[in-house]
C-alpha cells in the first residue's frame, strides 16, 4: 500500500539524512520509479524533503528535520514493542518492526530490540488446539474489514462439516485471546471463531458498513447474551475445601462460594448453560461435591454415576456392544 511506503520512506529519510532513490528502492524493494515518486510525493505534501544534484547528492529532510512519528518516550517505545513483538508471525509485521528499530534514536534501539524478545505468543491450548486465526485469514479479514469487501468464507462449526458462505465482515475482536469475527450474513449479525475458519476469499463485491454501526458496543451486547446462556442455570452444592481450587480451575466466575458450613466443606454456588452440562462439568469431582439442588442436576448426576457403574463396574470388561444406552439430555 502507498501510505505505508511513504511511511517506510519517511522514517528512512529520518535515520539516513541523505538517501539516494536506489537506496531507498534498495530498502522499500520497489523499482527506482516509484521510489522517486514516493519522494516527490513526500515533498509535495508540504514535507521538507528536497533533492541535491550531483555527486554527494541525493535526497534530504531539510535542516535534519524530525517527524513525530519517534517522538515517544522510552517508556512507550518499550510497550510497543513489547506488545508487537511476540505477534511478529507475519515476514510483513516482521519487516515493519526492523524498520522501526532502525528509524529510532540510537539510545532507544537496545531497549526497542530487547522488548521484541521478551515475550511470545503460542497460539494453541494445552490440547495443541488453535485458538488464534491462522496469519492468513486473519491478515486477509483485516483486509476486507478495512476495505469494506464481502468474503467467501469457509467456516467449520462444532461437530459440523465446514461449509461456505458470504458473509459481510464488520470488525474483530479478541476476548481473552481467542479471535472473533463480527460480520452480517443472510442469517443476521454471526459470530466467527476464526480458529475455526477453513478459507477467506474477499469477492469483487462492496459491502459498507452501517454508518452508525459500533463494534465495540455491539460487540458487548452480543458478549451479553453468550455470557448470559453460560449462567442459565445455577445449583446450589457443598464442596470438600480441598476441591474448591480445583473447581474453581474449570469454572472460574461461575462459581460463587458461601462460609464454611458446621462439617468443614463450603456451600457453593455454580452455574451453566444447562442441567446436563453442569452435572457432567462436576461428576469429575465424584463424591467430593455434592449438588444440593436443583433436583434435575442431581438426576443427571445419578443417570451419569449409573452409566459409569454399568461400563466399568465389576464383571463388565465393556468392549462393542456393551455400552448402556446414552442418558438423555434433561
Amino acid at each position: 500500500m502507498r501510505a505505508d511506503r511513504l511511511v517506510a520512506t519517511l522514517l528512512f529519510l529520518q535515520e539516513r539524512g541523505r538517501v539516494t532513490v536506489a537506496e531507498v528502492a534498495a530498502e522499500l524493494e520497489t523499482s527506482e520509479r516509484t521510489a522517486r515518486r514516493d519522494l516527490e510525493a513526500l515533498a509535495a505534501s508540504g514535507i521538507p524533503v528536497y533533492s541535491q544534484r550531483g555527486r554527494g547528492g541525493g535526497w534530504s529532510l531539510v535542516g535534519g528535520a524530525r517527524t513525530n512519528l519517534t517522538g515517544l518516550t522510552a517508556d512507550e517505545i518499550r510497550a510497543l514493542f513489547l506488545v508487537t513483538g511476540p505477534l511478529a508471525a507475519t515476514p510483513g509485521l516482521r519487516t515493519t518492526l526492523r524498520k522501526l528499530v532502525r528509524a529510532l534514536p540510537e539510545p532507544l534501539r537496545a531497549q526497542a530490540e530487547a522488548a521484541t524478545r521478551a515475550g511470545v505468543a503460542d497460539p494453541t491450548d494445552w490440547s495443541r488446539n488453535a485458538v488464534t486465526a491462522e496469519p492468513g485469514h486473519r491478515a486477509a479479514l483485516q483486509r476486507a474489514v478495512i476495505d469494506e469487501v464481502r468474503v467467501r468464507l469457509g467456516y467449520e462449526g462444532v461437530g459440523k462439516p465446514a461449509r461456505t458462505r458470504l458473509a459481510d465482515p464488520l470488525g474483530l475482536v479478541s476476548k481473552a485471546g481467542v479471535d472473533y469475527l463480527l460480520a452480517g450474513t443472510d442469517e443476521g449479525l454471526r459470530t466467527f471463531r476464526l480458529s475455526r475458519v477453513t478459507s477467506v476469499e474477499l469477492t469483487a463485491e462492496q459491502a459498507p458498513r452501517p454508518p452508525d454501526f459500533d463494534l465495540a458496543a455491539v460487540w458487548r451486547e452480543r458478549a451479553a447474551v453468550i455470557e448470559g446462556g453460560m449462567h442459565a442455570v445455577t445449583a446450589r452444592a457443598r464442596v470438600d475445601p480441598e476441591a474448591l481450587p480445583l473447581l474453581r480451575r474449570l469454572l472460574g466466575g461461575r462459581v460463587r462460594t458461601g462460609t464454611p458450613l458446621p462439617d468443614g466443606w463450603t456451600e457453593v454456588w455454580i452455574d451453566g448453560p444447562s442441567h446436563r452440562a453442569l452435572a457432567a462439568h462436576l461428576s469429575g469431582l465424584g463424591a467430593r461435591v455434592e449438588v444440593l439442588d436443583p433436583p434435575e442436576v442431581r438426576h443427571c448426576l445419578a443417570r451419569i454415576g449409573t452409566e459409569l457403574t454399568a461400563l466399568y463396574g465389576p464383571g463388565n470388561r465393556g468392549g462393542p456392544g456393551k455400552a448402556p444406552e446414552r442418558a438423555s439430555s434433561s
